[in-house]
């Protein structure tokens, strides 16, 4: 089986989407390896989005996932699952995303995209580590 994170970022959280997020990976046939509702501090939002830091926008990404709670998620399934759960997300741009995907459906603003998920193999091991270093 294969593993990627997902977060339930705080909007979605803060708009009580959570369990319809889930149940839509779920419903897909991921399988939930582990779950934690929990308020990211700075210094796991910095390690986190890394690749982001010399961005305009940096700032921005840290103060939102780190305002309130988010349901931080390892999902496991088929070869490829990180792609698997990218699709069920639809683009980052709410606004572009289709309906039937998770942005598509319930998102309405580009900073505030209610997921995250893991943008390939290596990204979903740095970032399981990060999140759950004891299932890596």
């Amino acid at each position: 089986m294969n593993r990627t994170l997902v977060i339930c970022k705080p909007d979605a959280v803060e708009r009580g989407l959570v369990g319809e997020l889930v149940g839509r990976l779920e419903r897909k046939g991921l399988r939930l390896v582990a779950a934690q509702l929990r308020t990211i501090d700075e210094t796991t939002a910095s390690a986190h989005y890394q690749e982001h830091r010399d961005k305009p926008f940096y700032g921005d990404l840290v103060g939102f996932i780190t305002r309130s709670p988010s349901l931080v998620l390892v999902v496991e399934g088929p070869e490829d699952t990180w792609r698997i759960v990218r699709t069920l997300m639809g683009p980052t741009d709410p606004a572009e995303a289709p309906p039937g995907t998770i942005r598509g459906d319930l998102g309405t603003v580009l900073t505030e995209n209610l997921v995250h998920g893991s943008d390939s193999a290596d990204s979903a091991e740095r970032e399981i580590g990060i999140f759950f270093p004891g299932l890596t």
